[in-house]
């Protein structure tokens, strides 16, 4: 573990073959001469060495992320099996490029994702040796060894190589000397489907026993299993990155005002943001001064249905800007959705804002209809003509219900996250949110204040709790409809 860990020297390491090997000393290093699988089949049995890692190892793959699934393994095997331990993670694979090592480079390239000395706190040597750090390791070292050939490898010393890189971080820190001082190195290799994508580092001090090849199988059972869940991390991280990616290239959702209408809003990705899933909102100028709104939900989480929502976001920005009515555009939406894998079941509501006419024309496909705020402050669900089917299903046609707005008031679109629970019927719900849109616009002025006010009541409204907690996304859309003369 290091800087470039605690290794030994390159001319006295000795690989841990596959097929035995009966340990004899020579001074302090291990050696290996060969024998018979039978004979080392007592040794290399698992379950007496489960009593050597502590409880951190019935743990290990108990979450989907990289730098936990790491800090598990290390405090398995630190302090009881070995004074300190490192898992480190071949960068290449991390980012999903071919992780396989080549005699031809010069050597690999490898983040630092764990690290634990001995029964202290890792930000003892976090200075000397920070995780996330990456390092490369020449061809000569034991860890490029180790990868190239798939074997563990046994040490009694620090190489000269790792020994100055770790002297040069550490700008004179005494406890340097004690790190540096082992009376044995281990290194075993991380292997998926025969595939190497790191390694683990554990190391001995004196006074403890060199790693004998039952200590060698054991942290290779051990590894099996860590390069499993590590794997899966890798995995959950990759696919929360693409979903960021495509909702990011996404048009900014910041207040906007168009006249006769100012806008805000927002969403809240379920639990912890973990997953980025299918809900979008817009706002788009139409012909003719008009302005239209919509609120959206491609079914599911992950990149399948950021894919969706993204599909369909940009199919809705391009029909806006045809002089269609309200309802033909979501028809053509329907048609557009059925005619794209995985975007069928995605529900929205639209609305399309006339300050001259004094209307808001609303169409929906299977989604929560609107609530809206009138001058008494009152706020109340809107009774659609047609609820109408949820998008790609090829419903052919869907009904306007337009609304005469004569006085200024406040639009409400959401996505089914605010409404829909296990425990309580939809309807409910959605009254319950009308109450609650009432009570967080009683806190502060809303329609006709400053700039802030919209987005001050948006985001109130995001994080008000719920009768009941809600496993999907939170999308909110606020217009204030002031009419042309109004």
């Amino acid at each position: 573990m290091t800087r470039h860990h605690i290794v030994a020297d390159g001319s006295r390491c000795s690989p841990v073959p596959r097929r035995a090997a009966r340990p004899h000393r020579k001074g302090t290093t291990l050696r290996n001469e060969s024998r018979s699988r039978i004979d080392d089949a007592s040794a290399a049995l698992p379950s007496p060495r489960r009593s050597a890692f502590s409880p951190a190892a019935d743990v290990i793959g108990s979450e989907l992320d990289l730098r936990m699934t790491g800090s598990h393994i290390v405090h398995a095997l630190t302090p009881g099996f070995c004074d300190a331990a490192a898992v480190y993670l071949l960068e290449r694979w991390r980012v999903e490029e071919s992780a396989h090592p080549s005699a031809g480079v010069s050597g690999i390239e490898a983040r630092r994702m764990a690290l634990r000395v001995g029964p202290g706190a890792l930000e003892d040597w976090e200075g000397v040796l920070p995780v996330g750090e990456v390092i490369a390791f020449p061809r000569e070292t034991p860890y490029a060894r180790a990868l190239a050939a798939g074997q563990a490898q046994v040490l009694d010393a620090v190489d000269p190589y790792t020994s100055d890189r770790l002297i040069a971080s550490g700008d004179g820190e005494a406890r340097l000397g004690d790190l540096l001082s082992v009376a044995s190195f281990l290194v075993v290799p991380l292997r998926l489907r025969e595939v190497p994508v790191g390694f683990v580092t554990c190391t001995r001090g004196p006074g403890r026993a060199s790693f004998a090849p039952s200590d060698v199988a054991a942290v290779e059972a051990l590894a099996a299993r860590a390069a499993v869940a590590l794997d899966n991390g890798r995995r959950y991280e990759r696919e929360r990155r693409t979903s960021l990616a495509i909702r990011n290239s996404l048009p900014p959702g910041t207040a906007q005002e168009f006249a006769g209408c100012r806008t805000a809003h927002g969403c809240l990705p379920a639990g912890q943001g973990n997953l980025v899933g299918g809900d979008w909102s817009d706002v788009l100028k139409r012909p003719g001064d008009r302005v239209s709104l919509i609120v959206g939900d491609a079914m599911g989480h992950g990149p399948e249905s950021a894919v969706a929502m993204i599909q369909l976001r940009t199919a809705v920005r391009t029909l806006a800007g045809l002089d269609i009515s309200a309802a033909d555009l979501i028809g053509r939406l329907d048609a557009l959705a059925g005619d794209s894998p995985g975007v069928s079941f995605a529900t929205c509501i639209y609305a399309e804002w006339d300050a001259r006419r004094r209307t808001c024309t609303l169409v929906g496909a299977g989604h929560p209809p609107p609530l809206l705020r009138g001058p008494d402050g009152r706020t109340a669900p809107v009774t659609l003509t047609g609820a109408g089917l949820p998008l790609g299903l090829g419903a052919g046609s869907y009904e306007e219900t337009v609304l005469s707005v004569p006085d200024p008031a406040l639009l409400v679109l959401y996505s089914d996250g605010l409404v829909e629970s296990r425990d309580a019927d939809i309807d409910q719900e959605i009254t319950r949110l009308a109450r609650t849109v009432d009570a967080a616009a009683a806190v502060g002025p809303v329609l006709g204040d400053g700039p802030d006010a919209l987005p001050s009541l948006c985001r109130r409204l995001l994080h008000s709790p719920t009768g009941t907690p809600s496993s999907d996304d939170r999308t909110l859309l606020l217009a204030e409809l002031t009419p042309a003369g109004g």
